[in-house]
This record gives structure tokens, sequence and C-alpha cells, in this order.
């Protein structure tokens, strides 16, 4: 299958999500990550209609948009606090903001570049060690400090399920994720719209259960032949 094969059965894939939770398929946002993809791989997801990429590393979107143009453009992997002010020229959206350091930085170098970026808190919903996030019992003290900077956007979470090949097993985190940006939202009196969550093997789940933003790799390149 050749890549916009790919973008048509997973764009396929999220409106049957979409169907199946009663929403309309406007409310998901497709998020091609594109951690392991190749600069004209990304150019044919241009072609395929995706307007929308996901990097984890600034380094890698830095080569990938010398050329790649015509995209918005998320931080998804782990932000380093010395690559913030490069991660603000290149990235729209930063997903993965899991310390008050983080986030000063981020309100910090928005105001001199005169920037206004939206960022997401990343938790790590299931406490593992191998990953990076906020945990949730650290997370309402973290949102009540960020939430307040003025110089970036804080609109929603983002999270990680564990590694399973069955996607039910990861229901019961993206219910969690949910119910904890519903709690936020309550607690503090702001809109949280957007809630980062789902992949390849676990994104229609991930619709079901509330996701506005679905990262996918793997189903959009895996035997896509340019």
């Amino acid at each position: 299958m050749s890549i916009v094969d790919n973008v048509r059965s997973v764009e396929e894939r999220i409106s049957r999500a979409c169907e199946k939770a009663g929403r309309e398929r406007t409310s998901v946002r497709l998020v091609a990550a594109t951690k392991y993809a190749e600069a004209g791989q990304v150019v044919e997801l241009i072609h395929a209609g995706i307007r929308e990429v996901g990097e984890n590393k600034v380094q890698a979107a830095r080569e990938k948009q010398k050329t790649v143009a015509g995209m918005t453009w998320h931080m998804l992997g782990h932000l380093q606090s010395n690559k913030v002010k490069e991660a603000l020229r290149l990235f729209s959206v930063i997903h993965s903001v899991d310390s008050v350091h983080l986030a000063e930085e981020l309100s910090r170098h928005s105001e001199k570049l005169k920037q206004k970026r939206e960022i997401l808190l990343e938790v790590n919903i299931a406490g593992e060690d191998t990953k990076f996030g906020i945990p949730v019992s650290g997370l309402t003290d973290l949102f009540s400090q960020v939430y307040k900077y003025p110089n970036t956007r804080l609109v929603g979470l983002m999270c990680m399920a564990p590694y399973s090949d069955e996607p039910e097993d990861s229901r019961s985190h993206f219910r969690r994720l949910r119910e904890l940006r519903d709690g936020l939202q309550q607690k503090f009196g702001i809109a949280l719209p957007q809630l980062s969550m789902g992949m390849s093997g676990d994104f229609q789940v991930a619709i079901e259960e509330g996701a506005t933003m679905v990262r996918v790799g793997r189903a959009l390149f895996e035997e896509a032949v340019l």
C-alpha cells in the first residue's frame, strides 16, 4: 500500500470511531507522527491531504522543514529546556510540557519572540518509569502554576498509554486522562479543549474516550512504497 492508501485507511477508521462515539469527524485532528519517516515521505503526506505533523526531536524537525512547507508542526517528544527557543520557532503546538521549569522557559522565550504557542501538559498516566510526563499526583499542582503564564496558551493534556497488542487495554488510561481534564476544567474554571491521546494501535479507542488529537505514525507508513 502507498502512503496515500494508508492515509485513506486511517481517515476511514477515524470516521468510524467518531460515528460510534456520536462525534463529528471535525472534532478529531490527525497528527502524523514522523519520527521514523524521511522528508520525502512527509511530502507524500501533503499530497495525501495531511496538514499536521508531529516530531519527537527539534533537530529532526529542523532538517525536515528545509524541504517540507505548508504544515503545522507539533512537538511530541521530551523537550529539553536548552532547546526551547528553537522549538518555539519550529513548532506551533508543544504536547510534552511536564515541569514548571520547562513551562517557565517556554513562557519566557515566547515573550521575547512575541509568540504565543499552544501547550499541553504531558501526564505519565500509568506511572511508568520509562516514560516522561508529570505523575497524576502532581498534575493539579503543576497546572495551578502553568495556566497563569501569560505568554503560552495551555489548551489540554497529553498521555501515552502503556504498550499493548490489545487496544482495549488503553481504554481505562484514556478515560482517566479525560476525567483529569474534566476535573481541572471544573476546579479552575477554564476551558481545556484538547486531549492528545492515541497512536497507531489504539487511536480508535482514544477517539471513543474523547481524544481531539491522535498521533499516528506506523499506520501511515508501514508497507508504504514511494
